[in-house]
């Protein structure tokens, strides 16, 4: 796909930041919405069903976190890349962000040619998922635990589970082999792409996502070096 078939929503109360995110994007040939908060992001979110959406953390009323959160309840939107761009930098943020769902955490001030580079990792991550590296078959029984790959379906006890996207890769990440050690660098490798900085702490607040939804017993750590699925 050309940039000119991707569509991104900015969400930010500064109308400079608005105005130059938006004319660096412009010029990449992308198609941009705006929002000036989080309640009306929402809505243009669900209206026009962007691909990326770019989100600060600190407005007014519904602050970032919460337009995260409400994004990732709604239908349709579940999967819809999200990044934070804000100028909040502190480790906690960054947890509540990935927390709340988000797929990258990008800090301002940022320069136009690194933050467009992000960007198109992003997308290029939306544009591999139906080709992932994954090594999996198309389903996984393990029992308690069932996985459609073709479906983007997870089942626990006959009970189907909503996913966000990168929860859904790691858990096939894991379960693609059974009882095998995955190294943290190898699963952010894997999952978020060298090209996107991440943190460590990015793979313990997805894995203890995965672990509040499928039970604790099938994701085991093990310290100092990864994480490990068994059935």
């Amino acid at each position: 796909m050309n940039n000119s078939d991707y569509t991104i929503l900015l969400v930010d109360d500064e109308p400079d930041i608005l105005e130059f995110v938006s004319y660096n994007l412009k010029k990449e040939e992308f198609k941009v919405i705006k929002a000036s908060n989080g309640a009306e992001g929402l809505k243009k979110a669900i209206k026009e069903k962007p691909h990326l959406i770019l989100l600060d953390v600190m407005m007014p009323g519904m602050d970032g976190i919460e337009t995260c959160d409400q994004i990732r309840k709604t239908p349709g939107l579940e999967n819809t890349l999200i990044a934070f761009l804000t100028a909040r930098g502190e480790d906690y943020s960054q947890v509540a962000g990935f927390d709340a769902g988000a797929d990258d955490y990008i800090t301002k001030p940022i320069k136009p040619k690194v933050l467009i580079s992000r960007i198109k990792a992003l997308l290029r991550r939306y544009a591999q998922s139906g080709s992932s590296e994954i090594e999996a078959e198309n389903i996984q029984d393990f029992g308690l635990l069932f996985i459609d790959l073709d479906k983007y379906q997870v089942r626990l006890k006959n009970q189907k589970l909503d996913l966000p996207r990168k929860e859904f890769e790691l858990l096939t990440l894991l379960t693609s082999k059974p009882g095998k050690v995955f190294h943290r660098d190898e699963i952010l490798d894997k999952i978020w792409g060298n090209e996107v900085v991440v943190g460590g702490r990015t793979i313990d607040v997805h894995i203890r996502k995965l672990r509040e939804k499928i039970g604790e017993k099938f994701i085991k750590t093990v310290k100092g070096v990864g994480y490990k699925f068994e059935s």
